[in-house]
């Protein structure tokens, strides 16, 4: 295995247990100015990883592209980012009670068009 995705998904593991962390023990009501940028980071980072793993595994069974691990790593890690901050974003239009359903889909459209860009 290699060492950058084992470091992938300690990372992946280490997120996750942050994020449950944060939905279980803290209360946003109680202590805002603490849980909720708390919230959104290891909503970042959980997102980002898990994403990550995901791109990996389908850019792995899908060889459209003949990349070897390092490429399809860096762009996997690359998409899974843009996932993560895109649905944070999301989760933010939607605690400021900005979020309908066609601006999450502008969101995410946006970051698909910005990968597109992005491939070579």
């Amino acid at each position: 295995m290699n060492t950058l995705l084992f470091g992938i998904i300690i990372s992946a593991l280490f997120s996750l247990t942050s994020l449950l962390v944060v939905l279980l023990r803290v209360s946003p009501l109680t202590a805002p100015q603490q849980a909720v940028p708390a919230f959104f980071v290891s909503l970042l980072l959980s997102v980002s990883t898990v994403a990550t793993l995901v791109f990996i595994a389908l850019w792995k069974l899908l060889p459209i592209h003949t990349w070897d691990m390092g490429k399809l790593t860096s762009t996997a890690l690359r998409q899974g980012i843009f996932v993560g901050v895109a649905t944070a974003v999301v989760l933010l239009f939607h605690l400021l009670n900005l979020l309908t359903w066609w601006i999450a889909v502008m969101i995410y459209a946006v970051v698909v068009l910005v990968e597109l860009a992005l491939e070579h």
